[in-house]
């Protein structure tokens, strides 16, 4: 009987074996070609069909409507007790209350393929899950006893499947390693970004595309002590694992330095064993806080980029050095780094968890910014703000009392007294996500290298473009929860519907009032009314002008539900300034909008234009790829907006384009897009003011040129840092009067991320530019920084009837920048 027992117990070992089945094993190219979204979804399938050690969660759904999903792999005794792990450990961090003992389990994610096109990234979560799994791999059953893996195969689906449907459409049976190949020839749009062409690997804090948004909100319920973020570069390079390069932020651990050590160290082992190529300590930095790296070291864990030479290398490619570079081995160096964390963090178990509750419970004593208080005073955009905050699970209130302090004004980088005023937003550094507060508030950050992966200044205030202080210690204030809602006015006859504009629900109003059919007016000057001041850009909703509407008054309130903070004007006639029928209050013209794309046009920035349209004025627009626009009727359109990038126009394309402008249309240019307009006859952009400004800027290059003679080779990096800027952010004097700064003020901060300048211009309006002496935070490059004062940013060419909006600064950078957003929707819809 106990040799049956044994045998039968045998056999269903055997067939349990049988059934969870490899990668290579259950997808026939699987390591030849890249694996269909729903392929790899499949096998995951598989896997969790066929192991207990494994359990999926879908946390979300992409624009396209692909499923987003992570993995939660470990002992089947640890997946039974997963929410008492989760909420244990998630008190530690007093983000949640729990009566559950804190466990001794760590938590570390893993995150694949958040760029479309670097496949070897989700082809490798399949093999790292399978590893794990393997009833045969001894060791890992001893690590997952001490860890949960959260394991997310694929944050960027619509990329994935948009580069591997066109990789399968391209190629046939035979590999084709010759760089030349078009299967090493992606086209535009590249996989790399996701539907809105957005790179949600820049994305982690700020959170604009959903995708981002749903899996943060996941990331904040588990708070991991580990993260991994998987991803390929170009296919010449090594594979880069940590530690990272300089410059690395202040706010960064000796304990999580530590780990980057100890996994360095553990991944060598794996990689010289194999005779694989490798590198650390270059090019990839822990500055930016939207990273996958950086943005989980600013929530306590030990966040890291690990990066395989892959890009453009299709199914197989040749490399510099002669040897074929195939997807399998892409997957294969992926897997073992990916184990290799593992490995290391089961090593490190005791380490990670001491340093992880120190870095919650110890923070308010080894906090490193200066700051401990920040007042944000309301301009209207902290709606935007506290829902930025609310998604990083920052903690605010409101002030309830009135007090007058001292502290720095960010619009003015001094230390000012002012007064703390009703409904301020209040943010302390007494909360869990003490350092993610400072990190992204704090006005200045130490840069220990200015050779920077990425911008190098991103703080809030100046984003949103709201009067902000910051105050080195903790206040006793009275503060509430919410807002106190301001009484609507009492009236009797609706003769007018007032409308602030002043963030992007003015935006997204308008937009909806223009698709409704309804005419708006906007002021030209401020005017007084009962209980109502009307400030430049303000909208104004006439009920003579809407006679359409039957019942106007029930009508307006239903339509601007949305935006609570209109209010009814019962009378035309002003106590001071303009009457409502005057030509102060001229009606909006209803803009038709062509936007172009393709290739030759920045993928991001196109996105960066389209999402706009799309989820922040949802406002319809016709888009075009520009080898078409020979074949498009401009007339057609009220407005035509250029993203950056190069238009290879003809002369019959340009003369249209001047026909277009000069009989009433309007052009929105950005950043290279301005090409096409700058020297031209009937424009005033120029990069010289003078004949004299343009000789003097090329001695000075040949002067720079003739002293490079001298400069060592090793030193050719560190010299174009001079006349380079990666991301920072400059102050410019505003005209609050010209309708493309209304709601903005007379100050506005600019993300600069190019050393494109020009001149102030002649013969055009130069609403927005950077004085001399003007403040500046981030990396500028030294040669630039002198040359920056008197350059214009924004600016308008009437010609004709129409005119150009010149945009030097691309505002919709990232779409973070919130005053960004309002300064193009001015050019979009305010600009009559």
């Amino acid at each position: 009987m106990r040799k049956l027992f044994c045998a039968l117990l045998l056999l269903f070992v055997t067939v349990t074996h049988a059934q969870l089945k490899s990668p290579a094993a259950y997808l026939p190219d699987y390591g030849r070609h890249v694996t269909y979204y729903h392929q790899l979804e499949s096998y995951f399938t598989h896997l969790t069909q066929n192991s207990d050690g494994i359990r999926r969660q879908p946390y979300g759904q992409t624009p396209e409507g692909r499923a987003l999903s992570v993995y939660y792999i470990s002992t089947a005794e640890n997946l039974k007790n997963l929410e008492n792990i989760r909420s244990g450990h998630l008190a530690t961090t007093g983000l949640q209350q729990s009566n559950v003992a804190p466990s001794d389990k760590v938590i570390l994610w893993l995150s694949f393929n958040v760029h479309g096109n670097e496949p070897a990234a989700a082809e490798s979560a399949m093999n790292v899950a399978y590893n794990l799994l393997n009833p045969d791999n001894k060791e890992a059953k001893e690590w997952l006893k001490n860890i949960v893996v959260i394991l997310d195969p694929c944050l960027n689906p619509d990329g994935f499947s948009r580069y591997g449907n066109w990789l399968h459409s391209v190629t046939g049976n035979n590999f084709h390693t010759g760089a030349t190949d078009r299967e090493h020839m992606e086209p535009w749009p590249h996989g790399r970004e996701n539907h809105y062409l957005y790179d949600l690997n820049r994305d982690w804090a700020w959170q604009v595309q959903p995708e981002t948004r749903q899996r943060i909100d996941l990331y904040n319920q588990w708070m991991p002590m580990v993260h991994a973020d998987v991803h390929e570069m170009g296919y010449n390079d090594p594979y880069f694992f940590p530690p990272p390069a300089e410059p690395m932020h202040d706010y960064i651990t000796k304990g999580q330095k530590d780990f980057y050590e100890a996994i360095g160290q553990m991944t060598a082992k794996k990689f010289d064993k194999k005779g694989w190529g490798y590198y650390s300590r270059e090019v990839f930095d822990l500055y930016y806080p939207s990273y996958g790296d950086t943005y989980p070291c600013f929530n306590g864990a030990v966040g890291m980029t690990f990066e395989q030479g892959g890009i453009g290398a299709g199914r197989a490619v040749e490399l510099k050095n002669g040897n074929i570079l195939t997807l399998q081995d892409r997957i294969d160096h992926h897997t073992a780094a990916m184990l290799s964390v593992v490995e290391t963090a089961a090593w490190k178990k005791d380490m990670l968890i001491k340093n992880f509750r120190a870095y919650f419970s110890t923070q308010q004593d080894n906090l490193k910014g200066k700051y401990r208080t920040y007042i944000i005073k309301d301009n209207g955009r902290n709606t935007e703000l506290t829902q930025l905050l609310t998604r990083n699970k920052i903690r605010y209130a409101y002030a309830a009392e009135s007090r007058s302090v001292k502290g720095y004004r960010y619009s003015t980088d001094k230390d000012e007294e002012f007064s703390i005023q009703q409904n301020d937003l209040v943010i302390t550094t007494s909360q869990p996500k003490a350092v993610l507060t400072q990190v992204l508030l704090e006005p200045k950050h130490h840069l220990s290298d200015s050779l920077s992966y990425d911008i190098t200044a991103w703080d809030l205030p100046r984003a949103f473009g709201t009067e902000a202080y910051a105050l080195k210690k903790e206040l006793s204030l009275k503060t509430v929860n919410a807002p106190v809602a301001k009484s609507k006015l009492q009236y009797e006859n609706a003769y007018a519907f007032y409308i602030p504009w002043n963030n992007r629900a003015s935006v997204k109003t308008l937009a909806m009032l223009h698709r409704n059919k309804v005419k708006v007016r906007s002021a030209r000057s401020q005017s007084l009314f009962p209980g109502v001041k009307v400030n430049n850009g303000d909208l104004i909703v006439l009920k003579s002008d809407n006679s359409q509407f039957a019942d106007f008054e029930k009508t307006l309130a239903v339509l601007l539900d949305g935006k609570n903070e209109y209010e009814i004007i019962e009378s035309g006639y002003a106590i001071s300034g303009s009457d409502l029928g005057a030509e102060a209050f001229p009606i909006l013209k209803q803009p038709k909008v062509l936007l172009f794309s393709g290739e030759g046009i920045s993928s991001t920035d196109f996105g960066q234009v389209w999402n706009f349209f799309d989820n922040i004025a949802e406002y319809p627009l016709s888009i075009v790829d520009v080898h078409n626009a020979g074949g498009v009727n401009f007339d057609s359109f009220t407005t035509i907006v250029l993203p950056d990038g190069y238009y290879n126009f003809s002369d019959a394309d340009k003369t249209r384009l001047d026909a277009f402008i000069t009989k009433g249309g309007q052009v929105i240019a950005l950043c290279s897009a301005l090409d096409l307009f700058e020297d031209r006859a009937g424009y005033g952009l120029t990069r010289f003011a003078t004949d004299a400004a343009k000789d003097d800027s090329k001695r000075q290059s040949e002067e720079k040129d003739l002293s490079a003679r001298y400069n060592g080779y090793g030193s050719a990096a560190r010299q174009g840092l001079s006349s380079s800027i990666s991301g920072a952010i400059v102050e410019n004097i505003a005209d609050p009067s010209h309708p493309l700064s209304f709601g903005l003020g007379s100050r506005y901060f600019s993300l600069k991320t190019s050393g494109s300048l020009y001149q102030m211009l002649t013969g055009a309006t130069n609403v927005a530019y950077v004085p001399k002496g003007y403040k500046s935070f981030g990396f500028i490059g030294n040669n630039l920084k002198q040359k920056l004062g008197g350059t214009v940013t924004f600016a308008v060419d009437y010609k004709g009837k129409g005119n150009v909006v010149y945009m030097v600064d691309n505002p919709l950078f990232r779409g973070f920048w919130e005053a960004g957003n309002l300064l193009f929707a001015n050019a979009l819809f305010q600009l009559n």
